[in-house]
C-alpha cells in the first residue's frame, strides 16, 4: 500500500473533541459534535470501547491519534507500531491517521548506547539532516498505513542550536517532498511564540495551509515566563487569536478541542466548543492559497542522491538526540549550544509528567505512599530514565523503593511488596541480587 503522494481534498470533518475515557459520557451528550479523536495507543482494535462504538453508530467519525511512533527520531519507524496504527484505523473506519513531528526515544544500536525513553514529544531540530530523516520516516509510514497520514507540529520548551529553517519552512519542505498532510495545533504555535520567540502569523504565512487536514485547539498556562501546553486548562484568548489568523488564510476541514486532564463539567466543554465555532465564523480567506491538493513530491526528492541513503544523516541525528535526551532524563551535561536553564525547565517538566502518568496507570502507589509519593518519585527519576513505558516505570519505581527498604512504615512496605509481587510475578530481589544489580549499573554507566 502506498499513500505518497497523498492527492485529493482532505475529508470534511467539522467540529470535534478529543475522546477520553474520563469524559466519554460527556462527549456522547455534547451537541453538535461531528467527530472525535482517540489516542491510538489507548484503544484496542479487537475490543473497542462501547462509547466509541455508539458514536460510530451515530455517524460520528473517529480518528486515531498516535503519540509513540517517533517519526522525528533517528530510527526508522517500528513495523509493529505501524501495524497497530493500521489495525486501529481499520477497526474504527477512520478516514486518516495522525501522528507527531517529534522524537520520543533515543539511543540504542545507532549510538551504541542504552535506549532512553522520553515519555513525551520532543522537538526535532529544523536542519537538513533531520528533514531528510523525517521525510524517509514519513514515506515509510505512508506506505504502511491503509489511510492517509497527517502529522502535527508540536509545542517546545527548548531551542535546538544552529537550526537552518523556520517552522513554516520546515513544514512546507516536508509537505513538498512527501505529500503528507498537516495537523496544525494553534496552541502549539502560541506555545512556541512564548517559549521560542516565533511569530505564529509568519509560520502560517510560510506553511502550505492547503495541506491542512485539521486543527487542534487546546489550553495551557504560563509559569515563570514559560508557556506549558498542559491540555488541562481552558483555551486562552491568544490561542483563539492564532485560530482566527489561520481562519483568515484557509477554511480548515476540521477543528478539534483537546483536553487531557483536569476535566471541567460538560457545560464548560460545550462553552469552549461554542467559542471555537464563533471564532471560525470570523473573516474567511481573503485570497486563494494553493489548489487544495498537496503537491506531488519531485522525483529527485523521492529517490535522488541528496535523499538516499539517509544512513549518515541518521547517525548524526541519533548522536544529537541521545545527547539531548540523556541531559533531560539522566542528568548528563547539557549539550553545547543549549540553554541549560531551559533544559532544566524541560527536565523537571518531564519528571513531573512521569510522576503524574505513573500515578494514573498505578493509582495504588500514591495510595500506599500517601503524601510522600511525588517527592519519592522525583528523587527516583533524577538518575533513572524510563526504559519501557509507564507501566514498567511503575514497577521499576516500586522495586527501587524496596531495594532501599522504603517506605519506612513497615505496613506500607508490606503493602508495596504485595503490589509489586502481584504484578512482577516474583519476590523482591534479595540483598545479594540488589548488590549485583547496583554493580552492574555502575559498570554500564561508565
Amino acid at each position: 500500500m502506498s499513500h505518497a503522494p497523498q492527492l485529493g481534498n482532505p475529508a470534511e470533518l467539522g467540529i470535534g473533541i478529543g475522546w477520553r475515557p474520563e469524559i466519554a459520557a460527556a462527549v456522547e451528550a455534547l451537541p453538535g459534535i461531528d467527530w472525535v479523536e482517540a489516542v491510538a495507543e489507548n484503544v484496542c482494535a479487537d475490543h473497542l470501547p462501547d462509547s466509541l462504538l455508539r458514536l460510530r453508530a451515530r455517524g460520528v467519525t473517529v480518528v486515531p491519534h498516535g503519540v509513540s511512533l517517533g517519526l522525528g527520531g533517528a530510527e526508522r519507524p517500528d513495523a509493529r507500531r505501524l501495524a497497530d496504527l493500521a489495525e486501529r484505523a481499520e477497526a474504527l473506519g477512520s478516514p486518516l491517521i495522525t501522528e507527531h513531528i517529534a522524537f520520543v526515544r533515543a539511543g540504542g544500536p545507532l549510538t551504541a548506547s542504552p535506549a532512553l525513553q522520553a515519555g513525551h514529544l520532543l522537538p526535532v531540530p529544523r536542519t537538513k539532516d533531520a528533514l531528510r530523516v523525517l521525510c524517509e520516516n514519513v514515506r515509510i509510514a505512508q506506505d504502511s498505513l491503509p489511510v492517509p497520514l497527517a502529522v502535527e507540529n508540536i509545542a517546545a520548551l527548548i531551542n535546538w542550536p544552529d537550526e537552518e529553517m523556520t517552522e513554516g519552512q520546515f513544514l512546507a519542505e516536508l509537505v513538498d517532498r512527501t505529500g503528507v498532510r498537516l495537523l496544525i495545533d494553534v496552541a502549539n504555535l502560541h506555545t512556541n511564540h512564548v517559549n521560542r520567540g516565533e511569530d505564529p502569523a509568519k509560520a502560517l504565512d510560510e506553511l502550505p495551509v492547503e495541506a491542512i487536514a485539521y486543527v487542534h485547539v487546546a489550553g495551557g498556562m504560563e509559569r515563570d515566563g514559560v508557556w506549558h501546553d498542559t491540555h488541562a486548562h481552558p483555551v486562552t484568548a491568544p490561542v483563539l487569536d492564532v485560530l482566527a489568523e489561520l481562519r483568515s488564510r484557509v477554511s480548515p476541514p476540521g477543528v478539534l478541542l483537546e483536553r487531557d486532564d483536569n476535566f471541567p463539567p460538560p457545560a464548560k466543554l460545550a462553552a469552549e466548543l461554542t467559542t471555537i465555532r464563533e471564532t471560525l465564523r470570523g473573516p474567511g480567506p481573503t485570497a486563494v492559497r494553493g489548489t487544495g491538493v498537496a503537491p506531488t513530491p519531485r522525483p529527485s526528492e523521492r529517490a535522488g542522491p541528496e535523499e538516499q541513503p539517509t544512513d549518515r544523516a541518521r547517525e548524526r541525528l541519533a548522536l544529537a538526540q541521545v545527547a539531548l535526551l540523556s541531559a533531560l532524563v539522566a542528568g548528563t551535561p547539557a549539550p553545547e549550544g543549549f540553554d541549560s536553564r531551559r533544559l532544566g525547565v524541560q527536565s523537571r517538566a518531564l519528571a513531573g509528567k512521569r510522576a503524574e502518568v505513573v500515578a494514573k496507570v498505578a493509582p495504588e502507589l500514591p495510595e500506599i505512599l500517601g503524601g510522600g509519593y511525588r517527592a519519592a518519585f522525583l528523587a527516583y527519576a533524577k538518575s533513572r530514565p524510563m526504559r519501557a513505558g509507564y507501566r514498567r516505570d511503575a514497577l521499576d519505581f516500586a522495586e527501587h523503593l524496596l531495594f532501599a527498604d522504603l517506605p519506612e512504615d513497615a505496613a506500607a512496605r508490606r503493602e508495596l511488596t504485595r503490589w509489586w509481587r502481584d504484578r512482577a510475578g516474583a519476590r523482591p530481589p534479595g540483598r545479594a541480587t540488589r548488590i549485583a544489580r547496583v554493580a552492574r549499573s555502575v559498570l554500564v554507566g561508565r
